[in-house]
């Protein structure tokens, strides 16, 4: 491929199917969480994260692990934790050990609202699909997250 070359290359067509998926699935599950509980994908991602870290030595999140998990930033991670913690859906806390650490945990109303909206998410997550899976350029892409998610069952 020149410089001169107008026309993608397969590689390309591929990311830009993956990035056009990818931004519509989260799209359609922004509305539908959005409008059925106040909550962003982001808002989400974060509960959800937060929700599986178990308690005991080793079991919190760092925030710049707890950031690669929703792909933020450390500071735009910050800044939604507060938001959650404003709402009363997080609680912040010092590492009893480290006490420069901060440790940030699911409240109460926190993992009741990300109970409710779990189902939410899967169904705008399997609209979202089903949708894309009409489209020849996205199906493959649909087939193989579905067969990522057959293989996770079967080893879980």
């Amino acid at each position: 491929m020149t410089a001169t070359d107008t026309a993608p290359t397969g590689l390309a067509q591929g990311w830009c199917a993956l990035s056009l998926l990818h931004g519509r699935i989260e799209a359609h599950i922004e509305r539908a969480l959005q409008a059925e509980h106040g909550l962003s994908v982001r808002e989400y991602s974060l509960l959800d994260v937060l929700s599986r870290q178990h308690q005991g030595p080793g079991g919190h999140l760092q925030m710049k692990q707890v950031a690669d998990a929703v792909v933020l930033s450390q500071s735009a991670t910050t800044r939604l934790v507060t938001r959650l913690e404003e709402r009363g859906l997080l609680t912040r806390y010092l590492c009893p050990t480290d006490r420069r650490g901060i440790y940030t945990d699911v409240s109460e109303a926190g993992l009741e609202l990300l109970a409710r909206a779990r189902p939410t998410n899967e169904r705008a997550l399997r609209e979202a699909l089903d949708r894309a899976a009409a489209q020849p350029e996205l199906a493959p892409l649909v087939r193989a997250v579905e067969t990522l998610h057959a293989a996770s069952d079967t080893a879980g």
